[in-house]
């Protein structure tokens, strides 16, 4: 069996709305980056080394990451050669399914939660990437699963935060525990904390400060954060997502790199993916970085932010080519029967 319907056939237990929100948010992706490459596996019909170079180009182009190009082209080589591939267009499951293996990793990309008690996320990330929005949006998949969410504005120095993290409350229908703007984020921590175990929420997400300019100071307030959560909840933080703008490529990489470090980061969340057409940033940053994508931003509604699944976001890219392939499968069933 072919992996593009091997895909198909996976997608098909999944919920439809979500396939359909993974392929209108990567639009701008599977244009600039898989039609380029069905473009070049028809004009160029022979595997030669001008088709391996411009395959890199597009590669690189879409942000994959110039480490990863060089090795997947290398992987490519090596299968060509195995299954002694002639034609161009033969290649593209090939690519599809090399995509796939460097998407999914080994790690789980589900949300760590607490077994009992109260499950605490921690979201850093710089300002701008869509923190605040992603807190709300998660807020409101959090209450739609019937459970009790309780939101912490910790980043209390940037100007309109604590009123932006308001408004999503309220859309949420979550309340937010906040002090003054200015106030120290570890003591708004320790109220979020108390007030979470008084009425005894499910889940309490906590927003932080994101001046990277100021790395260190960040770094500390964040260790100050840890100590005050794991005083009241030992267990926690039980995640902590760091947030980056899918839209400023390799940029967000190299946030992650400079977070990543000291900040005890145990997962990603890619915001705008929708918004660009170097949605092959996924896949640099989940090779780069030995960290799961546990969510994405695909749209503006409250239910555009998804669970990252390798297989729905590979479905996605190559949605047209699976659909040409069952067609062509159908149309030979029928001349079959003929």
């Amino acid at each position: 069996m072919s992996f593009f319907r091997k895909l198909k056939e996976s997608i098909a237990s999944k919920t439809e709305s979500v396939t359909k929100q993974f392929k209108d948010g990567l639009e701008k992706t599977r244009k600039g980056f898989v039609e380029k490459v069905t473009d070049l596996m028809i004009r160029r019909k022979k595997i030669d080394e001008e088709f391996y170079e411009e395959l890199e180009e597009i590669l690189i182009g879409a942000d994959v990451g110039v480490n990863t190009v060089m090795n997947l082209i290398e992987d490519l080589r090596v299968e060509v050669k195995k299954r002694k591939i002639e034609d161009a267009s033969e290649l593209q499951p090939v690519l599809s399914e090399k995509l796939s293996e460097l998407l999914r990793g080994n790690d789980n990309s589900q949300l760590q939660m607490s077994s009992n008690g109260i499950t605490v996320i921690l979201f850093v990330g710089v300002n701008g990437v869509g923190k605040t929005t992603t807190i709300g949006k998660l807020a409101h998949r959090f209450k739609q699963e019937g459970k009790k969410v309780l939101l912490a504005a910790g980043d209390t120095f940037r100007a309109g935060a604590i009123e932006q993290l308001e408004v999503w409350g309220q859309r949420a229908g979550v309340e937010v525990i906040k002090q003054q703007s200015g106030s120290d984020p570890a003591a708004v921590m320790y109220d979020a904390v108390q007030a979470a175990k008084q009425r005894q929420v499910d889940v309490l997400l906590c927003d932080t400060a994101g001046r990277l300019q100021n790395k260190s100071n960040l770094m500390e307030e964040l260790n100050k954060i840890f100590r005050v959560i794991q005083r009241e909840i030992p267990d926690a933080p039980h995640e902590v997502l760091l947030v980056l703008d899918a839209t400023t490529g390799q940029n967000a990489l190299n946030q992650a790199k400079l977070f990543g470090e000291k900040s005890g980061v145990t997962g990603l969340v890619l915001t705008k993916l929708d918004g660009t057409a170097k949605g092959g940033i996924v896949v640099a940053i989940r090779q780069e970085l030995n960290l799961p994508v546990k969510l994405v931003g695909l749209g503006e509604k409250m239910d555009d932010l998804q669970p990252f699944d390798s297989e729905q976001f590979v479905h996605a890219l190559f949605a047209g080519l699976i659909q040409e392939e069952a067609g062509e499968a159908t149309a030979a069933g029928e001349e079959e029967q003929r």
